[in-house]
């Protein structure tokens, strides 16, 4: 089973910038994307045909042009979720829960602490309700979890880590709660199978030619449970892929 997810950084937008032609090429069982920034009434004909063929559901933020994600399976899923049941974390449009025969897919796009981490007490509150979540779902079957999780875990995970300790993305809190959702059962696909691999990331900035120069930031992800990591074949970063400031991601699932 092949999984990709992808932070566009806005449908509308990368739609123009080569989208479709990966999206195609790629052909995933199921493409989760993270940051459509729009909702599904906002759709035309030109974007909907590109996912002629997937089943295809949409979780929108209150607000316009905010976050957003969506899921696009080839299989009927057997049930499709919205959020974590707890409305102050449900406004946003941050996660879409997949249910299929053998696993949970969780399609999510974590709060950014913002600049001066004025958003960081939030994402500590959020991180800890929606590891719980996972651990729920886990206790039914396995969970896939994938997208735009806004943290580099180790120091291996970003090209500066000296000078970006502390910002919003690689701040102890930040990294102490990857930790703990990996202790508590999960493992991080891509690691598992490369755990000394340098220089891998899936976000650069816009600024200082940072993608030129190739530093970055590994911050998208695809999270397994425990008791399926043997199940995983291949982690993938599809960093030659343009269009966003993030690349795509995928996982090869053999389930």
């Amino acid at each position: 089973m092949k999984l990709v997810s992808w932070n566009v950084n806005g449908l509308r937008a990368v739609v123009t910038k080569g989208f479709e032609d990966f999206f195609k090429e790629i052909n995933a069982d199921v493409f989760c994307i993270q940051e459509t920034k729009m909702h599904e009434e906002q759709l035309d004909d030109n974007i909907r045909k590109i996912f002629g063929g997937y089943h295809c559901y949409w979780n929108s933020a209150e607000k316009k042009g905010y976050s957003g994600t969506a899921v696009f399976s080839k299989v009927k899923p057997l049930n499709v979720t919205y959020g974590l049941g707890i409305e102050e974390h449900d406004k946003e449009g941050r996660v879409i829960t997949v249910e299929y025969e053998k696993f949970y897919l969780v399609n999510c796009y974590t709060p950014n602490a913002k600049r001066e981490l004025e958003r960081l007490d939030y994402r500590m509150i959020w991180e800890d309700e929606f590891r719980k979540y996972l651990l729920k779902l886990n206790q039914t079957k396995p969970v896939v979890l994938c997208g735009d999780l806004n943290v580099a875990h180790e120091e291996i995970d970003l090209k500066n880590p000296k000078t970006n300790r502390g910002n919003a993305g690689f701040t102890d809190e930040e990294r102490g709660k990857m930790t703990e959702l990996l202790a508590s059962g999960f493992t991080d696909s891509f690691r598992y199978l490369y755990p000394d691999k340098t220089d891998s990331y899936s976000w650069w900035s816009y600024m200082f030619k940072a993608r030129e120069k190739n530093a970055g930031w590994r911050i998208d992800y695809f999270i397994v449970s425990k008791s399926i990591e043997d199940k995983i074949q291949e982690s993938y970063i599809f960093s030659e892929v343009m269009g966003s400031d993030h690349c795509p991601v995928g996982l090869d699932l053999e389930l």
